[in-house]
């Protein structure tokens, strides 16, 4: 959550009277991620956060942002959008921008969860996947299979030799894997698809929200629950996986929605394809960067570790 665009208390102030949100009292903006311009708002309301969507179009955007406001109906605690009290429209403009305001969820980002963080994560993954079920929209994973061969040539010289030949040798696995009758029958819908720790909410042990939905898509949702396992449940030195945090997820997850026999076939692919995913999103923002006033690319190398530990000590269900 970089800021590429420059946003005056001007024209959030005008913002804020088309959502009737109260007067403003400040007005922040967030380093941390890399896709969007964001900013904190503070009013006389209440607290929210001001996303301007500098990559995602306003054709994209409604998925993203009915997604959020149908898991919110279903009980899931997510951040509402904000509609505009004349038109209803919670897809909004600013500096010609598309834009959105959601509430800011409480609590803080735990960055070292123990097994019942994890565990509530994988309970609330599952509720979310099964509130997901009958959303009406459409929308691919857009940094899924099809972004990953368009943009490992584009890394690819950037890269050592070693590091290389790993990359194209997991892409051609994936794409095997995505081609067999296991992958096509696993169970699939609307997936967060960046569930990382920065972007779950807790208050004590207590899950307070999912937030920054704005990499979901419809793929299979055993994809999105091991991009939460990569992330939650590792050893951050060297990318290998905590085992009493893995099981956690995972059996809080099965309480909900126990897995498949193809789902639990796949879990070690399926593990591999998600770190394989950041560790090319991070080679892309790291080598072929964007201006941003606030923009910290991250490191990728955390995900090749990731990938090489993934390969060399494959999870699977006990």
């Amino acid at each position: 959550m970089a800021v590429f665009t420059q946003v005056s208390e001007d024209q959030a102030r005008a913002l804020l009277e088309r959502l009737n949100l109260g007067q403003l009292t400040g007005l922040r903006g967030i380093q941390g991620g890399i896709e969007n311009t964001n900013y904190f708002l503070d009013t006389t309301q209440g607290h929210w956060v001001l996303t301007l969507f500098e990559r995602l179009t306003a054709e994209q955007l409604p998925f993203y942002l009915e997604l959020m406001r149908h898991l919110a109906a279903k009980g899931i605690p997510v951040p509402n959008p904000q509609a505009d009290r004349h038109t209803g429209a919670i897809l909004h403009s600013v500096c010609g921008k598309p834009a959105a305001v959601v509430q800011k969820l409480h609590g803080a980002s735990q960055l070292l969860p123990d097994a019942a963080h994890c565990a509530a994560v994988g309970d609330m993954l599952a509720r979310m996947h099964l509130a997901g079920q009958d959303f009406g929209l459409h929308q691919p994973n857009l940094r899924g299979l099809p972004w990953w061969n368009a943009t490992v040539p584009q890394v690819l010289p950037f890269m050592a030799t070693e590091a290389a030949h790993l990359l194209q040798a997991e892409l051609a696995h994936q794409n095997t894997i995505a081609s067999s009758t296991a992958y096509a029958a696993l169970p699939r819908g609307p997936v967060h698809a960046d569930l990382f720790r920065d972007n779950v909410m807790f208050e004590g042990t207590a899950l307070t929200g999912f937030f920054d939905f704005y990499f979901a898509g419809v793929d299979t949702w055993l994809f999105d629950l091991c991009v939460a396992l990569n992330d939650w449940c590792i050893h951050h030195t060297d990318g290998s996986h905590h085992a009493d945090l893995a099981q956690a997820m995972l059996h809080a997850y099965q309480a909900v929605r126990p897995l498949t026999d193809a789902e639990q076939q796949l879990l070690p692919d399926l593990l591999r394809a998600g770190a394989l995913r950041f560790w090319i999103s991070r080679l892309w923002d790291y080598h072929l960067p964007r201006e941003a006033a606030l923009l910290t690319p991250h490191d990728p190398r955390h995900f090749e570790r990731v990938l090489r530990a993934r390969i060399t000590q494959p999870l699977r269900l006990k």
